[in-house]
C-alpha cells in the first residue's frame, strides 16, 4: 500500500473493481510527500489518467478474498504485518522463555521471566499446509512433511540453529485435534445439543471457518449473520486453548505467549486479528476488544518457504522425522497434553469429507447415527462445487445440508437467503428472493450449508504453494509456464497428500458406538469440560465466538489507523 493513502483514507472498503497489485513482497517505500492526499484508483479495464501531482494508491491483496470486496484498506496493512519478517524479528528480540518441569510436587517452573521482552514460542499447524509442502517435496507424506516442519521451527538444524538468540519453538501442534473438537461441537450447534448459554443460530447454520466467508458476510451481507456457526475455527480454538491453559498453568500473562499458526490461507490473517478472538472476550471484560491476541501471527504454506530461506536453511533437506517428543513432557496439564499429543495419528478426512475439514461429513454422519435405517443421498448441483445432501428414512427426507464453495456459488447462496421485502400496496405479498425459486429446492430448507470461498477447498487456499510458483517450476524441471490443466493437476497431487493420512486406531481407545468418522464426541466432550475446569472459564467463552456487522469509518477519528501505516512503512509487509 502506498503511503500517499491519507488515514481518512484506510477504513473505506476496496470495492470489486479496483485493481490489485499482486503479489508485493513488501509495503513499498513511501514517496516524496505531496501538498495534496488526494488518491487515484484505477478500476479494472480503465486506462491511468493523465499524470498527476500524487501517484494513484496501490493496494496489495494477493490471492485474498479481498478481491470480493469486503476489506478495508487499513485491515490490508495490519495483514501485511503478519510475515515470515515478523516470526523472525520476534525471534530474535530476545532469549526464550524455556519451561522447566514437572518437580517433585508436579509443578512447572519458567525460565526467563526478568527480561520484559522474552516470550513464550509454540505454532500450531493445518494439514492442508502439510500437505501443500509435501507436494511441493515431491514423495513425502503430509506426515512427513510435518515431521519437517517440526524441524524448521524447532529442531536443531532449524530456526534454532540461527538467529541472535537461537530461539525456536517450545511446541508445535497439530491443528486437526482442534478441528476433531470443532466437529463434535459444530455437530452439537445443529444438531441443536449445544451447551446451555449458547444460543444456537438461524437455520439453516452456515459454517465460519472461512474467514473470508465471515468477511464478506459482516461487510455485504448482514442479513446472513444470525445464521453464521458459533463455533470458533480449529485455528481460533488451538489460539484460545494454548493462551488460557499456558498463562494459567503456568502463572504468566498472555502477552509472554507467542502463538504462531501456519495455515493455507491469507484470510487467516484476517481472522487472526478479530477482537472477538482476543483475551477480552476470556479474561476481560467478556466483550471483544483490542486485548492480546489468542493467535499473535499468522504465515501461509508458501511463507514457510521463505521463512527457511531467511535462515539460510533448504526446508527440502530438513529430516523428515519428528523432534518434539523431549519436550511433550513439559506441558503444563497432563490431560490437555494427551489430546494435543495423541498417541494415535489425528487422520483427516474420508475424500468424501472434502478438504476443508470435514464438518459438513461429520454432522451428517453424526445425524445418520441417530437414525437407524437411515442413509445419505447426495446430489451434485450446477457444478462440481455446489453439493446437496438429503438423509432419508424409509424413503422420508428428515434432514438436508448442502455444501457452496466460491463465492460465485456464495453469491447465489446469500440471494437466496435475503429475506423478502414487504408490498407497498395494501394487501400486497412479500417479493424479493426469499422466495423459493422455481424448479429448486430453497436454502431455507437446509439444516446446514458448509461455506468456504476458496473453489475446491481449503486445499486451494491462497497462501498454498502453486504449480507456477519457481520453486516447483525448478524441483518439477518445468519448461514452460504452467497453464491450468497443471494447476490443476498440482492440486490434484496435494489432495493426494491431505487425504493420504496413515491414521492408526482411530477410535483412539474409546467404545467403537460412540465414534463418527474416526472422532470420539464423549472423548471431546470431556476433555473440554476439563479445559472448562482447569482454567475457570466458562466454555462459552472459550469455544464460541460473535459476530458484527462493519461498516465503513471514513471521515471519524483515525489516529490510529496512521500510526499503523507509519508502522507497515517501516519494517514491510508479508505481500
Amino acid at each position: 500500500m502506498s503511503a500517499i493513502l491519507s488515514a481518512d483514507d484506510l477504513n473505506d472498503f476496496i470495492s470489486p473493481g479496483v485493481a490489485c497489485i499482486k503479489p508485493v513482497e513488501t509495503l513499498p517505500t513511501a514517496p516524496p510527500t505531496q501538498p495534496s492526499n488526494e488518491t487515484e484508483v484505477i478500476l479494472d479495464g480503465q486506462h491511468p489518467a493523465a499524470p498527476q501531482s500524487n501517484a494513484p494508491a496501490e493496494i496489495s491483496l494477493t490471492d485474498c478474498l479481498a478481491c470480493s470486496g469486503c476489506v478495508t484498506s487499513a485491515e490490508a496493512v495490519l495483514v501485511s504485518l503478519q510475515s515470515h519478517a515478523e516470526v523472525l524479528s520476534l525471534l530474535d528480540s530476545a532469549p526464550a522463555l524455556k519451561v522447566a518441569g514437572p518437580d517433585a510436587t508436579g509443578n512447572y517452573a519458567v525460565e526467563g521471566l526478568e527480561n520484559p521482552d522474552a516470550k513464550l514460542f509454540v505454532a500450531s499447524v493445518s494439514p492442508q499446509s502439510r500437505a501443500s509442502l509435501a507436494a511441493a517435496c515431491g514423495g513425502k507424506s503430509e506426515k512427513q512433511a510435518g515431521h519437517m516442519l517440526e524441524q524448521l521451527l524447532s529442531g536443531p538444524t532449524g530456526l534454532p540453529s540461527g538467529g541472535k538468540f537461537n530461539n525456536g519453538f517450545t511446541w508445535v501442534f497439530d491443528t486437526n485435534v482442534a478441528r476433531e473438537a470443532s466437529l463434535v461441537l459444530g455437530a452439537d450447534e445443529v444438531l441443536e445439543t449445544s451447551k446451555p448459554g449458547v444460543a444456537a443460530p438461524s437455520k439453516p447454520i452456515l459454517a465460519a471457518s472461512c474467514p473470508g466467508w465471515v468477511c464478506y458476510a459482516e461487510k455485504t451481507h448482514p442479513h446472513v449473520l444470525p445464521n453464521l456457526s458459533k463455533v470458533k475455527s480449529p485455528q481460533a480454538l488451538m489460539g484460545t486453548l494454548l493462551k488460557t491453559v499456558l498463562s494459567r498453568k503456568l502463572g504468566i500473562p498472555p502477552s509472554r505467549i507467542w502463538h504462531l499458526a501456519v495455515m493455507p490461507c491469507f484470510d487467516k490473517k484476517l481472522e487472526a486479528s478479530r477482537e472477538e478472538l482476543t483475551d477480552e472476550v476470556w479474561e476481560g471484560s467478556g466483550e471483544p476488544g483490542r486485548g492480546v491476541r489468542d493467535v499473535d501471527c499468522v504465515i501461509t504454506s508458501k511463507e514457510i518457504l521463505m521463512l527457511a530461506q531467511s535462515r539460510d536453511t533448504d526446508f527440502f533437506t530438513l529430516p523428515p522425522t519428528s523432534v518434539q517428543a523431549a519436550t511433550r513432557e513439559g506441558f503444563p496439564d497432563g490431560k490437555l497434553r494427551d489430546f494435543l499429543f495423541p498417541r494415535r495419528t489425528a487422520g483427516n478426512t474420508p475424500e468424501s469429507a472434502g478438504s476443508s475439514g470435514g464438518l459438513l461429513y461429520h454432522i451428517l454422519q453424526t445425524k445418520a447415527a441417530q437414525l437407524p435405517g437411515s442413509s445419505i443421498q447426495m446430489n451434485r448441483g450446477r457444478n462440481t462445487d455446489v453439493v446437496e445432501y438429503t438423509i432419508t428414512v424409509n424413503g422420508e427426507t428428515v434432514f438436508k445440508a448442502a455444501r457452496y464453495y466460491g463465492f460465485r456459488n456464495i453469491q447465489n447462496l446469500v440471494r437466496r437467503l435475503k429475506p423478502a421485502k414487504p408490498s407497498r400496496m395494501p394487501g400486497g405479498k412479500p417479493f424479493g428472493s426469499a422466495r423459493r425459486p422455481t424448479g429448486k429446492s430453497s436454502s431455507l430448507e437446509y439444516g446446514y450449508v458448509e461455506v468456504m470461498a476458496c473453489p475446491g477447498g481449503c486445499t486451494n487456499g491462497g497462501g498454498q504453494i502453486k504449480v507456477e510458483d519457481p520453486i516447483v517450476v525448478e524441483r518439477k524441471n518445468l519448461s514452460e509456464k504452467p497453464g491450468p490443466q497443471a494447476q490443476k493437476e498440482w492440486l490434484a497431487e496435494v489432495d493426494e497428500a491431505y487425504f493420504s493420512s496413515d491414521e492408526t486406531d482411530a477410535a483412539g481407545g474409546h467404545d467403537a458406538g460412540d465414534v463418527i468418522g474416526g472422532v470420539s464426541r464423549a472423548y471431546i466432550h470431556d476433555t473440554l469440560a476439563h479445559w472448562a475446569d482447569a482454567t475457570g472459564i466458562s466454555l462459552d467463552k472459550l469455544a464460541y465466538t460473535s459476530y458484527r456487522e462493519v461498516i465503513s469509518d471514513v471521515g471519524k477519528d483515525t489516529t490510529d489507523t496512521e500510526k499503523v501505516v507509519q508502522l507497515a512503512g517501516k519494517i514491510g509487509g508479508g505481500w
